[in-house]
């Protein structure tokens, strides 16, 4: 059977944030730009999200306003969107179903189109076992060789990198002199790693990010606070000009991670603006940046500041291009809408439903 030239789409997304968002929400600006590519792609999308709708795709809303990074992890959004969610794809005609939540991807066993998972975290612990315990209901897609090998016993389907629209982001090719953190403020995203290796190199940190989880409170006490001082600029969450302006005025993004990060979309938007990388070697960091070209990799946190001080030598110009060629929204919404096509032809249609949902808009 050939595959139909264009599909029925229908993205789920997380309660706690809208599409796109605006600031914080990683999994949500992902899902943004791939509804966006599918329907450049002549897809019909539709979209189960919260608030507003800000993609190109249909919209139907299981809650008027995101949860927010303030409940983040809480039960009650997860559980009150899933179920909703649920509902309104009974009253639509999918052929595939791209769930990002967390507790939607349950309910795959009863739905008639296939459920495609993307695992935006990670794959160890709890949460690998929960994908596990999903079997061949679901579909998972990796972020990463990287994340695929942490978990080679998950049945994966494929793997596609995150993208972004490169025309979006500003390129500079003259940069300043501070070097940018830009993250969650966590232990694993090494922010005081950040701190020492900036100073040690004699360079000023612009430290930007939010820390809305309370476990880390004791983090930002004993490592971040002791460690402040006239050369350590704290931004805090920064909205998306903030964030632009400061991506591509940056010397270079320090992303000295303490665990093995499946992606890492700050990476492709700092070379998107022609900043390179100066990171530890975990995780999907070799996959993305180009050693000696987008940036440097480290193997110990004794020698970022090492790099910080040569960063200065690589082409913010080779920054852009490797975006545009490898993590633009063309070729990650290419790669889903394949994976979809290849699903399609191994899972009959599901029946036309009745009724259009009275919660389109």
């Amino acid at each position: 059977m050939r595959p139909k030239p264009s599909l029925d789409i229908t993205m789920i997304t997380t309660p706690w944030f809208a599409l796109p968002p605006v600031a914080y929400g990683g999994i949500e600006a992902m899902c943004a730009e791939l509804v966006d590519g599918l329907v450049e792609l002549g897809h019909r999308v539709t979209v189960i999200g919260v608030g507003r709708n800000g993609t190109k795709g249909r919209f139907i809303a299981t809650e008027d306003s995101p949860a927010g990074s303030r409940r983040l992890g809480s039960s009650g959004p997860e559980v009150l969107h899933a179920a909703r969610a649920a509902r309104a794809l009974r009253s639509l005609r999918s052929d595939v179903v791209h769930d990002h939540s967390t507790v939607g991807p349950l309910q795959a066993g009863q739905r008639r189109a296939p459920t495609v998972v993307t695992a935006h975290g990670p794959v160890t612990g709890e949460t690998g076992r929960y994908y596990r315990a999903l079997g061949d209901t679901v579909h998972m897609v990796a972020l990463s060789r990287a994340q695929q090998a942490q978990a080679p016993d998950i049945p994966w389907s494929g793997q596609v990198h995150n993208a972004l629209r490169t025309d979006q982001y500003p390129y500079r090719d003259r940069k300043g002199d501070h070097v940018l953190f830009l993250g969650r403020i966590a232990a694993d995203k090494g922010v005081h790693l950040a701190i020492d290796a900036a100073r040690e190199a004699g360079l000023p940190l612009t430290v930007a990010g939010c820390c809305n989880d309370p476990d880390e409170q004791p983090y930002v006490d004993s490592e971040l606070r002791p460690r402040m001082g006239d050369d350590v600029r704290w931004v805090g969450e920064a909205d998306w000009r903030t964030k632009l302006d400061l991506l591509a005025s940056a010397r270079c993004l320090l992303f000295p991670i303490q665990w093995e990060e499946p992606f890492g979309m700050v990476m492709i938007e700092a070379m998107a603006c022609g900043t390179p990388v100066v990171a530890l070697r975990r995780g999907s960091v070799p996959e993305i940046v180009e050693e000696g070209v987008t940036g440097l990799i480290c193997d110990h946190p004794s020698q970022l500041a090492g790099a910080l001080g040569s960063v200065d030598r690589l082409d913010p110009r080779a920054c852009r291009v490797r975006v545009r060629r490898h993590f633009d929204t063309d070729q990650m919404a290419a790669a889903y809408a394949a994976l979809y096509q290849q699903l399609c032809r191994e899972h009959p249609r599901s029946e036309p439903a009745a009724h259009m949902s009275p919660l389109l808009r």
